[in-house]
């Protein structure tokens, strides 16, 4: 099986029921690659990095799904949770921060083109 990346987008803040919906499907998807066997990474990017402070609640209802992949985050993008103001909480919820692509003006950003570089499947969520 190829490596998979999975990446949420989904802005907990303004998405209601579509945006935890799927948060919740990119989770159980990870699960799901990592009980068949394969090799799987979470990334929370863009307003998505907002998550980290929710999922890590024991009382928030993506919390068990969570701590079954938790092993998998790779972390979050270090730009965006900049940008959408989750830095402070992604750090003091212990997520790493992904810095690989260097764009000018941000404190970097997780690279998709070295995931493809080395055959990667990306799935967007």
């Amino acid at each position: 099986m190829n490596k998979t990346a999975i990446f949420i987008f989904s802005d907990p803040k303004n998405g209601g029921e579509e945006a935890l919906g799927r948060a919740f499907n990119g989770l159980a998807a990870a699960y799901d690659i990592k009980q068949s066997g394969g090799e799987v990474s979470v990334t929370f990017q863009g307003a998505g990095t907002r998550w980290a402070s929710l999922i890590t609640q024991t009382d928030h209802p993506l919390n068990g799904l969570y701590e079954l992949v938790k092993d998998n985050i790779a972390g979050v993008s270090c730009g965006c949770a900049d940008v959408f103001g989750a830095a402070e909480d992604a750090k003091a919820c212990g997520f790493e921060f992904i810095k690989e692509n260097s764009v000018p003006g941000t404190s970097g950003l997780a690279s998709f083109s070295k995931l493809l570089k080395f055959g990667t499947t990306i799935l967007t969520f």
